[in-house]
């Protein structure tokens, strides 16, 4: 079961979805371990705090043609809490973390082969860049 795109929705969820009522703490919980991505220990504790909260309940389904497959219970939050699990278990903690524009800081999956990933977006991205040579040429100016 490829629970990435779990994750995607906690990443969705923490940065761009205006939550139902009863999603608002989640989201709060969620931001809180993007905020502590650089602390593998403090990842795992808020993350297994979350399990306990928003427990998974995992069900077979076959849909669409596909033979029987593992799906998680329509839960959101255990979904969203789940998938970070996973990828921080298959991945690490170091996949997660927060855009380094400094007037962003939106929460991303980084799911590069290299581990690269600095930024939300190739629009941060491109942001910090041209910012950078910008500075760059400021400094270079007699």
């Amino acid at each position: 079961m490829d629970l990435t795109s779990y994750a995607a929705w906690a990443v969705r969820l923490v940065n761009d979805l205006v939550p139902p009522p009863e999603l608002i703490r989640l989201r709060q919980e969620l931001a809180e371990v993007f905020d502590v991505a650089g602390d593998e220990e403090a990842v795992a504790g808020r993350l297994n705090a979350l399990l306990v909260r928003y427990p998974v309940r995992p069900q077979l389904s076959a849909h669409d043609g596909a033979p029987w497959h593992l799906h998680l219970a329509e839960d959101p939050a255990a979904t969203a809490v789940m998938g970070l699990a996973a990828v921080v278990a298959e991945l690490g903690a170091d996949r997660l973390g927060r855009c380094h524009e400094p007037r962003c800081g939106r929460a991303f999956l980084d799911t590069s082969s290299n581990r690269s990933r600095r930024y939300c977006s190739a629009r941060c991205a491109s942001r910090a860049n041209v910012a950078a040579y910008r500075a760059r040429r400021r400094q270079e100016a007699p």
